[in-house]
């Protein structure tokens, strides 16, 4: 009897992927139809077409043949190091968790750009930067599906010292970081239908629609908020959604055992420091490149303070994790690291070394303050990533309004709250529907046994003994 209750169970799951799996197909050929479409209707269109989300203005600045040049080649480096984030992300996640769930945290990792890029240059991108076409004041605004071709690349709509092909690819980049938060916080048990379900809609609309308020001139930029390079509009809008599905998945089994926490060990602790080394890595571009120039006194200065935070973070978390649980962590230190670098992303032009070491500093105490709390509350988040990017983005957005100059702590919290308002809710609606539909938690048994054979049926570290007898 017990026998014929789980073939019954394998066939009812075999058809839900069967169904997941026409889905998804149905959509990919949809996006691909989509972009096919729109890519001759540009061609058929006059080369001289302006770029979408262009900005109008009487005059735009001149620049020298020289200096477009510079810029241009830096926001591209500045691009290919936020490109780099995306493997430091993979390695912390993997490294963090069970070796048996290692190939399902690498495919995701890998599929979240290629989604993020698609989907952005589809619909995000003109989301984002509407330019003049906005459609409810200057909370929605849309300038038309899919990309311009400018003639000669053009320059871009909201800075006249790149061109418009480097603007997209910069600003793609960052918009797959925030799907990527949330991987981290959800996996061990997420379905991975319903997580990259949830990662192309997350960065296709609500991402976009966030940065807007700031980034494309909406009614947050007129209100004078600040977030130079994501403390918020990257990372707090990732840990909001992180937030949300740690809280409707539940905690992993095993965790939380007769009102007691269980440590759930990461399997591979370098694989964790390199990964965190590739992201203190990329934050260079990620900062250095929100100059939106290759000035050289700008640049600097940001990769200074940036560099100096993210040094304090490691300090204090050290410290901080030393006193509290009687032994130096290394997972708390190399989060206190990631903390000082989301702290200080919001303010990292306008405050000064020694605020950023203060604003870094600040972050590591929190980090392991914040990681011990969720644990106590019972929300699970195998690597951290909520306290990491939204309680340290909260942190750096507000301490942009104590010590920015010229900076409102005021309307630096309208921004936190209406960030987190937003984010938490459409996270909540999205995994809310998946989790009435196609579901969002693997089997009991697909737990225990490894996502990656219940999910990939392989294995990221296979016992090749086998082959030594031969």
């Amino acid at each position: 009897m017990i026998e014929v209750v789980r073939i019954d169970r394998n066939t009812e799951r075999d058809m839900n992927r069967e169904r997941v799996r026409k889905w998804a197909w149905s959509l990919m050929f949809g996006l691909l139809f989509a972009g096919a479409v729109v890519s001759y209707a540009q061609d058929a269109a006059p080369a001289a077409a302006p770029a979408a989300g262009a900005v109008a203005a009487p005059e735009a600045p001149k620049i020298s043949v020289e200096g477009f040049t510079v810029n241009n080649v830096w926001m591209m480096v500045a691009t290919f190091l936020v490109f780099i984030m995306h493997l430091g992300f993979a390695t912390v996640e993997s490294g963090l968790t069970r070796a048996k769930n290692t190939v399902n945290i690498l495919f995701k990792n890998t599929l979240i750009p290629a989604l993020g890029l698609l989907t952005y240059a589809l619909i995000g991108f003109n989301l984002m930067y509407p330019g003049d076409s906005w459609i409810a004041g200057k909370f929605l605004g849309f300038s038309g599906i899919g990309l311009a071709m400018p003639e000669n690349g053009g320059t871009s709509g909201y800075n006249v010292g790149y061109t418009y092909w480097t603007d997209f690819l910069f600003q793609g980049m960052f918009a797959a970081t925030a799907a990527t938060i949330v991987s981290g916080a959800v996996c061990e048990r997420i379905k991975l239908s319903s997580f990259l379900l949830f990662s192309t809609i997350y960065v296709a609309f609500v991402y976009p629609i966030a940065g807007s308020w700031k980034w494309g001139l909406g009614w947050l930029n007129d209100m004078g908020f600040h977030d130079f390079a994501g403390s918020t509009l990257v990372h707090s809008v990732g840990g909001w959604g992180a937030l949300a599905g740690a809280i409707l998945l539940g905690p992993r089994l095993g965790k939380y055992v007769n009102g007691g926490i269980k440590p759930i060990m990461g399997h591979n602790l370098p694989m964790v420091t390199i990964g965190v080394f590739l992201l203190w890595l990329g934050w260079f571009g990620f900062n250095g490149g929100s100059v939106l120039s290759a000035d050289p006194a700008g640049v600097s200065f940001v990769l200074v303070t940036t560099s100096i935070a993210a040094a304090a973070g490691v300090v204090t978390a050290m410290l901080t994790s030393w006193s509290v649980q009687k032994k130096p962590d290394l997972t708390m230190v190399l989060n206190g690291c990631l903390a000082g670098l989301v702290g200080i992303t919001a303010g990292a032009d306008v405050v000064s070394v020694g605020e950023s070491v203060l604003i870094g500093g600040v972050a590591g105490v929190l980090v392991v303050f914040s990681v011990l709390f969720f644990d106590r509350i019972k929300v699970d988040d195998p690597v951290g990533a909520v306290s990491v990017h939204l309680v340290c983005g909260i942190w750096g957005t507000l301490a942009t309004g104590i010590f920015g100059t010229g900076k409102s702590l005021g309307v630096q919290a309208i921004g936190v709250l209406a960030y987190g308002v937003f984010c938490f809710v459409a996270a909540l609606a999205i995994f809310g529907i998946l989790k009435a539909t196609i579901g969002l938690r693997v089997s009991r048994e697909e737990e225990i046994l490894g996502l990656d054979l219940g999910e990939h049926g392989m294995e990221a570290y296979p016992d090749f003994q086998g082959f030594l007898t031969k």
